[in-house]
């Protein structure tokens, strides 16, 4: 008996230092190592995931700390081990769900395309999964643009951080959502219950004239998206923006139209046939976004424009503007006649020329 009791002791003692060893020695995981844990996976699921994968020792030892420990449960996700952790580390992690991010930057201007693509590129999925949400979920902006064809000029600009667990559809809430907070604190959406005001208010929302609209209608919010995508594909340079919106908006009160150059590229990325550039032919596009073969706005945004742009839609400058062009030095000149306008295009072409 005495002999059998003292293996049970060194038997417990071995169990014991090996336990002590598999918990509390870290492990150096292979570089950049990335795990999906997915949602519904057991303790052990988890454990042989993280032993195979080289980040702890033991699935047993893990396993069994987590009975001991009771600390919470193991969250779902994806996970980035990069640096040496013990078993009592990594638990840590998994009930934080201390996940990896992936960035997706959304510059000023970017089409529903591009955005796909970026998220694409930063590994969340295919790029037509996005498309399909963009294109379809418009209950998403239903309360502010009942018209919208699509998410198109609603999906903010900014850098974000998604999880390959989030849907397609919560990403593009999340642009949204970004999209309303900007809004609202410029005054082209009101505030939100027990929100303060932004910079602006509904009434300050000017029209071509200089008229001021009493209230922001969605027939408001959707023109002045609208009108702010055009402008930010048009200029990159701030201080002109709302003399572009000017040019536009006078336009617009004379019934001449627009004439957009970028508002032909969206309706043949619309429909498949953009080929990268511009060409004679194509001012005889058939598409409601050809503003040269069609008077007034295009039925929906060109484009996801940032702060600045939304501004000058909501605020043009007062001029008497109709018409601008490129000066080949990043900037625009304005005329008030064609007259003044084929001079300065004419002192665009030599510029060229002479580059």
């Amino acid at each position: 008996m005495r002999k059998i009791f003292w293996l049970l002791i060194i038997a417990a003692l071995a169990f014991a230092g090996w336990f002590a060893w598999a918990v509390l020695t870290p492990v150096s995981p292979p570089p950049q190592t990335i795990l999906m844990l997915h949602p519904g996976y057991s303790t052990r699921r988890v454990a042989t995931e993280l032993k195979s994968a080289g980040v702890i020792r033991s699935a047993n030892a893990f396993v069994l700390w987590k009975l001991i420990s009771r600390r919470g449960s193991l969250k779902a996700g994806e996970y980035l081990f990069d640096k040496p952790a013990n078993i009592i580390d990594v638990q840590k992690r998994l009930r934080r769900g201390d996940v990896y991010l992936h960035q997706v930057v959304v510059p000023e201007g970017y089409t529903i395309f591009e955005i796909a693509r970026a998220i694409e590129a930063a590994g969340l999925g295919p790029a037509a999964e996005f498309l399909t949400v963009a294109q379809s979920d418009t209950e998403l902006i239903a309360d502010i643009a009942p018209q919208a064809p699509s998410l198109e000029g609603y999906l903010f600009p900014e850098t974000y951080e998604f999880t390959r667990m989030m849907s397609m559809k919560a990403m593009a809430t999340a642009m949204v959502k970004q999209f309303r907070q900007v809004a609202r604190q410029i005054g082209l959406l009101a505030a939100a219950p027990g929100e303060s005001p932004g910079v602006a208010t509904p009434g300050d929302v000017q029209g071509s004239e200089g008229s001021t609209h009493e209230t922001a209608t969605t027939d408001d919010v959707e023109r002045i998206v609208i009108m702010a995508s055009i402008v930010e594909k048009e200029t990159a340079i701030a201080e002109e923006r709302p003399l572009v919106a000017s040019v536009y908006y006078n336009r617009l009160a004379r019934n001449i139209a627009l004439d957009a150059d970028p508002s032909i590229i969206y309706g043949e990325l619309l429909a498949g046939s953009y080929s990268g550039s511009l060409h004679h032919d194509d001012v005889s596009f058939h598409s409601r976004y050809n503003t040269y073969k069609y008077a007034g706005l295009p039925p929906g945004p060109i484009a996801n424009p940032g702060k600045s742009a939304l501004e000058a839609a909501m605020r043009p400058a007062h001029s008497d503007y109709y018409y601008f062009v490129a000066d080949a030095q990043g900037h625009h000149r304005f005329a008030k006649t064609m007259e003044e306008h084929n001079k300065n295009v004419n002192a665009y072409r030599r510029a060229m020329r002479e580059r």
